[in-house]
Parts: structure tokens; C-alpha cells; sequence
């Protein structure tokens, strides 16, 4: 239970980050905010990791992943985490924070759990398939997908898409560096530190005047800080415990938190199905969470 709080809470500083952007609304690309963001975050998630030991990278794992360098491993972490930010930013302001959010959310675990039962020969279980479908089916009620006068705009959603894609990315390479031995906090901190280190000279080249003004400030503050310092040493501790597609499916409680926000800080408006969509999804989350009945628990 521990291990899922922790995933879940982070999944609710995570739900801010749209939100965040809207109301500090800074004349900024959806590129430089997640650069700004990532420079700040991931350079303190990476000197967190340097109080933290990185332990051997010793043990044997199975699937494609197991024959690839450890090194290599970070870079593509690292390439996915630079790649959510300006993806999921395109995504929020082409469609909205709730739609934004849903979408690249609801993306995640499908395509998390594609790529750890490919590349890592980890099938998902029983619970997971039913919890993901559920939650799909309410992230088409929510997004507008189901509705043709919903109106989205595709390039937004290619964008929301992409993002989830990129999540996958990360999750499963961290996954393996816990499984072959590393700490979560070096897994977490090595692969943000890479990303920092990319995000920091290309920032510079965007014109970030933007960083001087006091909401420019106060909005990377807030996503380096709690949407990624804070928010990743949860998720990273959540998933030195729990499977990749678990984890994945948890952090839905990131775009039910962000549709609420959306609707109650920002004034955008859900209609019926967006509304009953919330309630599947946050039902697909009880069924994943829910204690095993029996004397043996499932394992998830």
C-alpha cells in the first residue's frame, strides 16, 4: 500500500503541471517550459543521486533489455524524459490541460505495458488488463474521442500521444536499472541529470527572457520543485517496488486530477460523458489497488 500512495502521490503533484502553466500564463513555448522545467528538476534529482550510492548494475534480468548497456539504458531514459516535456506543454495548450492530460495519460500504460511485455518478457496480469481497459474506456469519455462535435485538434492529440509514448520510454528503462540493482533515487537522479544537463544549453538558445519575471520564476520553481524533484523520487520509490505496467496505470490518477483542476481552477467544462469518463477511470484505479481476497494475494 505504501508503494502505491507513493505512485499516487505523485501522480497528484504531476496533475498540476498543466494547470501551473495555464495560470502563470507566461509568453513561453511549450519547448522552453519543458526545458526550464527539466533543467531545474532533473539537475536536483541528479545531485540527490550523487548522496545516494549507485550500487552494482550486477544482477541478471531476462528479455532484450538484459543485453543492453547499462549506459545506453540512461541515455534512452534520458531521451524520453526530455522527450514528454514539450510533447505533453504542446499537448495541454493545443487542447486543453483536462484533453491534454487524458490523453497523453491514457497512452502510458498501453503502450508501457507493450514495450515491458516486448522488450522485458513480462506479461501483464489478469488485474492490470481489466484495470487498463477500464481506465481506456473512460479516457475516451473524458478526451471527446467517442464525441465528432468534440472538435479536437489532431495535431494536439498526435502531440498528447507522442508524450505517452515517451513516458513508456522511461519507465521501462528505469525499471530495468532498478531490476539490475541500482537505487531508485540513481535511477531517478541519473537519468534527470542527463536530461538537465541536454536541457540547459538548449534553454539558453530559446530566448528565455521569460525566466526573469516573477511568474516565469514562480512557474519553473514549482514544476522543477514538486512536478519533478518531488514528484519523480515518489514515482522512482513506487517503482523499485511495483511492475512497470502497475505504475503506469496508477499515475491515471494524474489526468482524473488534472480534468478536475481544469474544470474547477481554469473554468473548462466537461459535458456528461467527460463527467461519467472521470468515474471509470477512477473506478479502473480501485480495481487495481483493491486488496486480494484469499489467503494468497494477487500479484499485480
Amino acid at each position: 500500500m505504501r508503494s502505491w500512495a507513493a505512485v499516487l502521490l505523485a501522480a497528484l503533484c504531476f496533475a498540476t503541471t498543466g494547470t501551473a502553466q495555464a495560470l502563470a500564463g507566461v509568453d513561453a513555448s511549450p519547448l522552453a517550459v519543458g526545458l526550464a522545467r527539466v533543467a531545474l528538476g532533473g539537475g536536483l534529482l541528479g545531485l540527490w543521486a550523487l548522496r545516494a550510492r549507485a550500487t552494482g548494475a550486477d544482477r541478471r534480468t531476462t528479455g532484450v533489455l538484459a543485453r543492453v548497456p547499462t549506459g545506453l539504458l540512461v541515455v534512452v531514459g534520458a531521451g524520453g524524459v526530455l522527450a514528454y516535456q514539450p510533447t505533453f506543454f504542446a499537448g495541454t495548450s493545443a487542447n486543453g490541460v483536462a484533453v491534454g492530460t487524458v490523453v497523453a495519460l491514457g497512452t502510458a500504460p498501453v503502450a508501457t505495458g507493450l514495450a515491458d511485455a516486448l522488450l522485458r518478457r513480462r506479461a501483464p496480469s489478469a488485474r492490470w488488463t481489466v484495470s487498463t481497459a477500464l481506465a481506456l474506456v473512460g479516457l475516451a469519455l473524458v478526451s471527446g474521442v467517442v464525441d465528432a462535435s468534440a472538435g479536437l485538434g489532431g495535431a494536439g492529440v498526435l502531440w498528447s500521444v507522442a508524450a505517452g509514448a515517451s513516458y513508456a520510454v522511461y519507465a521501462v528503462a528505469g525499471k530495468e536499472l532498478l531490476d539490475r540493482g541500482w537505487g531508485s533515487a540513481t535511477v531517478m537522479g541519473s537519468m534527470f541529470g542527463a536530461a538537465a544537463a541536454v536541457a540547459l544549453p538548449v534553454l539558453a538558445l530559446t530566448q528565455p527572457g521569460w525566466l526573469l519575471g516573477a511568474r516565469g520564476l514562480a512557474l519553473v520553481v514549482w514544476l522543477g520543485v514538486v512536478t519533478t524533484a518531488v514528484a519523480y523520487l515518489l514515482f522512482g520509490w513506487g517503482l523499485a517496488r511495483l511492475p512497470a505496467t502497475t505504475v503506469a496505470t496508477l499515475t491515471l490518477a494524474e489526468p482524473l486530477c488534472a480534468a478536475v483542476l481544469g474544470v474547477v481552477v481554469l473554468d473548462e467544462r466537461l459535458d456528461a460523458l467527460a463527467s461519467v469518463g472521470l468515474v471509470v477511470i477512477a473506478g479502473a484505479l480501485v480495481v487495481l489497488t483493491a486488496p486480494a481476497r484469499g489467503p494468497r494475494a494477487v500479484r499485480v
